[in-house]
């Protein structure tokens, strides 16, 4: 396996990387996976609801499983939750398993994405551009330091940033293969 057969995408709630996620696996012929999904799957409650539970903490517990366990397999692309950077045991499965995409956007956007889902628990505050903020202040250090690959979503289709990823990812392999 190499490494250039998983993609895993990285980035703050709002960035896009279930929907330009799905798009980049369509293009690339492989299978796509969101990591909050699969985690619903599993316990058969929403995020939120384990956020009431279990709090965070329990939350990124269950977390550390799936990234675990979905990063074994190939020919994958990725969709983390936002915060799954802040465990070390994700930073080094992604980091050694696969290719990281960080998918990069300005507050402005990311709030304008956000403002009116109610499935995300860190968001239900009473500032949550505020919230977005800080999130980012605190994230954004370890998504570039993790990240591979780096893609502006802004203002752009998500099929526009899915075949930009694509484009730089050959870029990335034959970096990475100088002579294959």
């Amino acid at each position: 396996m190499s490494k250039t057969d998983n993609l895993f995408l990285i980035g703050p709630m709002g960035a896009g990387k279930t929907t330009i996620g799905r798009q980049l696996a369509q293009l690339l012929n492989k299978a796509f996976i969101d990591a909050d999904h699969e985690i619903e799957k599993r316990t058969g409650v929403s995020i939120p609801t384990i956020f009431d539970i279990e709090g965070e903490p329990g939350f990124r517990s269950r977390e550390v499983q799936v990234i675990d366990e979905i990063t074994q397999a190939s020919n994958i692309v990725l969709a983390t939750g936002g915060g799954a950077v802040l465990r070390e045991e994700n930073r080094s499965v992604l980091k050694h398993r696969g290719v990281v995409v960080y998918l990069r956007a300005d507050l402005d956007t990311l709030f304008e994405r956000t403002r009116r889902d109610r499935n995300r628990p860190l968001l239900q505050t009473d500032d949550p551009r505020g919230r977005i903020e800080e999130l980012l202040r605190q994230r954004e250090p370890i998504y570039l330091e993790l990240a591979d690959i780096v893609v502006d979503t802004g203002q752009r289709p998500p099929s526009s940033v899915a075949r930009d990823i694509v484009t730089k990812l050959k870029q990335y392999e034959s970096h990475e293969n100088p002579a294959g």
